[in-house]
């Protein structure tokens, strides 16, 4: 007896979505085991981003370098991937203490994770400071604190450990960086600045790398978000900036960041943009049709300079 028409349909998209959770699972095995026994120096580990990143890189197995500029976070990371991983396929971590926007300590951590394990396969540049305001009310001072943080610390650093990937003609060097590297959003002057250069700086070095074999990713987000789903509700719900750029996406978790990370240290991408449709949009219009980006932007800014401060 043949199966009537009207199950034809259902089979069908039950046995697609089985096909794709197969694949999905069996990539991610995949991707754990390529980066299995490899040095992996994860920045600003102890943020939700970095926590997901030493959890997927952890159970890989891989040897990690984790940094971070609290002590106490750390040991508190190290003690729950500790806990969550079986000893007998994984590696101990190592801690260390590192503040990328203090440029005059990366030096000495470079050379404390290659005196420690003689080499680093793997870079994830994931540490990242944000500072909100117009312009003309952000200091001088905090313009460079976060260019220091966001672009002169990632550059540091992999300047300092990019000599030892050369000479062995082997590594990957990874820049978590965001949407914001690709079009400027209002009030985030000294942030979209900072990641405009990082992301340059990471693009010219990944053509002057290629023939040393040394791969270089991007790998830039959205916005992402807390753990916390519900976002809190503000006076200006209902300004097109809001619905524009935050309403219909409250950005991507940091677990999926995570895993498309690893991803991309396995499949040796060069770049990623990894957003819900409304960003994507905004990326495109601004390219192709950037007096309607500017356009939108500017109804935004002074829908939200017409509300009344809460407080």
């Amino acid at each position: 007896m043949g199966i009537p028409a009207v199950l034809v349909l259902p089979l069908l998209l039950l046995g697609i979505s089985g096909l794709l959770f197969i694949y999905q699972e069996v990539s991610k095995l995949w991707s754990k085991s390529a980066v299995q026994h490899k040095v992996v120096v994860i920045t600003d580990a102890v943020s939700a981003l970095g926590k997901e990143c030493a959890r997927v890189f952890h159970t890989g197995g891989a040897r990690l370098v984790l940094c971070g500029k609290n002590w106490e976070r750390l040991q508190s990371l190290y003690g729950a991937l500790i806990s969550a991983a079986g000893p007998s396929k994984t590696f101990i971590p190592k801690l260390v203490l590192l503040d990328l926007s203090d440029i005059s300590c990366i030096q000495d951590v470079a050379k404390e994770v290659l005196d420690c394990y003689g080499c680093v396969d793997v870079l994830i540049n994931n540490a990242s400071m944000k500072v909100k305001g117009p312009a003309h009310k952000i200091s001088l001072e905090l313009d460079r604190k976060i260019m220091d943080a966001n672009y002169f610390g990632p550059i540091t650093l992999t300047k300092a450990l990019l000599p030892d990937m050369i000479s062995r003609r082997t590594g990957q060097i990874v820049l978590v960086n965001n949407i914001q590297g690709k079009i400027g959003i209002p009030f985030r002057t000294a942030y979209a600045a900072a990641k405009h250069a990082a992301l340059g700086f990471f693009d010219c070095l990944r053509a002057e790398v290629e023939e040393y074999d040394v791969i270089v990713s991007t790998v830039s987000p959205s916005f992402i978000r807390s753990y916390q789903v519900h976002p809190g509700q503000g006076n200006w719900e209902a300004s097109i900036w809001k619905f524009f750029f935050r309403r219909l996406t409250y950005g991507v978790h940091p677990a999926d960041v995570a895993e498309e990370v690893l991803r991309t240290v396995r499949r040796k991408k060069q770049e990623v943009f990894l957003a819900n449709p409304i960003p994507k949009a905004a990326v495109y219009l601004r390219t192709f049709f950037p007096e309607v980006f500017f356009a939108v932007v500017a109804c935004g800014v002074k829908e939200k300079l017409n509300v009344p401060e809460e407080g």
